[in-house]
């Protein structure tokens, strides 16, 4: 019996892989994870190479508000036609044949920027590629959704995964090591280029098919606002305990939030260069957060939703205390190594708790929306509050800085055991781990 499972098995991951969508959905994956950094971590590494003050860097935290916000225009996206002769590849195809050339142009402007010289401007052009980034994950969302069966939902999210991931180390870590040889302008020009690899993707894509009631009208958008926001909002907001919960859910990554839009700064205080910082924000970023996030579903199973997220949370909030270690390093690789490593480690330990928290909150009724309503809140510290981390480091300096970031974290701690106690998670039934 055991080797008939085995072969079953197998053959289904063979057929998974055989599976051109899959594919398309890993590079669907890559377009979307490009242009994150370039309005995040490595923008701001570009600030401060370019003595942008503190309270300014701090303030690109704000340029990521379309990600939290875009669930706003998302209606129009999903009702309204593709503009002029786009229209003809559909309504999925041609909203992101419509998004994906400005993105590029976006991302050139950015490349053509001086941050050095008008910092605004360069924030204006980051602020466009993150608006374009965030209606294209829209469609991007829309189509992989109405494209895969449910039974190939999981392998359709792993692919995007892995597209994203990738895409995210190169615009990351490598846009900042390449410039270096190249600079600025050209590494980011190259990272333009990357971005257009979207449009190859989407035009070997299947349009999925209509919905039955397809048309656009005012009527309908007004009734899918409706639906998409006030109700799924309406009902969540009637249950108890939701003002706590909410008041979790945004503080619960304040702490993280301060900490990291402070980094390429304090990173170039400590002497880092950009091959100390590529490497310590990439591939050992990106082994440790893979590792955290696999330990953190491992808990969330055998510990339970509730005491999973309890352990995790208290780790990282103590793991904090690595930045105030590297602060008084003097410039040591082997603690912006170590640092780097813990944090991303305990990052994803928390998030796989977390994000199964989230989850769990959400009514079977309206489980994308008040997903992406949740998910949009807990950004909420880092795009709102993380903006004025600048201005406190600027004041107080990176030792006392990172020490507050540390205990910033302790107020969300404190209402999660609130939740604990009042409102637990409700226990689901799950089938015994395999390991």
């Amino acid at each position: 019996m055991a080797s008939v499972e085995t072969v079953s098995e197998t053959s289904i991951l063979g057929r998974a892989f055989a599976n051109p969508m899959l594919w398309l959905m890993g590079g669907f994956g890559f377009a979307s994870g490009l242009p994150l950094p370039l309005s995040g971590f490595t923008l701001r590494q570009w600030f401060a190479e370019g003595h942008v003050s503190l309270g300014a860097i701090g303030l690109t935290a704000e340029i990521g508000l379309s990600y939290s916000l875009k669930f706003l225009w998302a209606p129009l996206m999903d009702h309204a036609a593709p503009p002029g002769v786009l229209a003809r590849f559909g309504r999925r195809r041609g909203w992101l044949l419509t998004v994906q050339p400005a993105l590029v142009l976006s991302v050139a402007l950015l490349a053509l920027s001086r941050p050095a010289v008008a910092p605004a401007l360069a924030a204006g052009a980051a602020a466009l590629v993150a608006f374009l980034s965030a209606s294209q994950d829209i469609v991007i969302d829309a189509w992989r959704i109405e494209t895969f069966p449910a039974r190939l939902q999981g392998a359709a999210m792993a692919a995007y995964v892995w597209g994203y991931r990738a895409a995210l180390l190169i615009s990351g870590a490598g846009a900042i090591a390449l410039a270096t040889p190249l600079g600025w302008h050209l590494s980011l020009f190259l990272m333009a280029g990357l971005a257009a690899f979207g449009i190859p993707v989407t035009l070997a894509a299947r349009e999925p098919p209509p919905p039955a009631s397809g048309s656009f009208s005012p009527h309908s958008l007004r009734q899918r606002l409706a639906e998409s926001l006030v109700a799924p909002l309406q009902e969540f907001l009637a249950r108890p305990g939701a003002v706590p919960i909410l008041a979790f859910v945004v503080l619960f990554r304040l702490g993280e939030a301060m900490a990291g839009v402070m980094l390429p700064p304090f990173y170039r205080a400590l002497g880092f260069n950009r091959a100390a910082v590529a490497l310590a924000s990439g591939p050992v970023s990106l082994a440790a957060v893979l590792v955290g996030a696999a330990l953190g579903g491992w808990l969330v199973a055998r510990l339970g939703v509730g005491r999973a997220l309890l352990f995790t949370g208290w780790v990282q909030t103590l793991c904090l205390a690595m930045y105030v270690l590297l602060a008084y390093s003097a410039g040591s690789h082997g603690v912006l190594l170590a640092t780097s490593a813990v944090e991303s480690f305990t990052e994803g330990l928390a998030d796989a708790a977390f994000i199964t928290y989230l989850s769990g909150l959400c009514s079977r009724a309206h489980t994308a929306t008040q997903y992406a309503l949740l998910s949009s809140v807990a950004a909420l510290a880092l795009r709102t509050v993380g903006g004025l981390s600048g201005f406190l480091a600027a004041a107080a300096g990176w030792k006392l800085f990172y020490s507050l970031t540390t205990f910033a974290a302790f107020p969300a701690m404190g209402v999660m055991i609130f939740l604990l106690r009042r409102f637990p998670p409700e226990p689901k039934p799950a089938p015994e781990p395999r390991w």
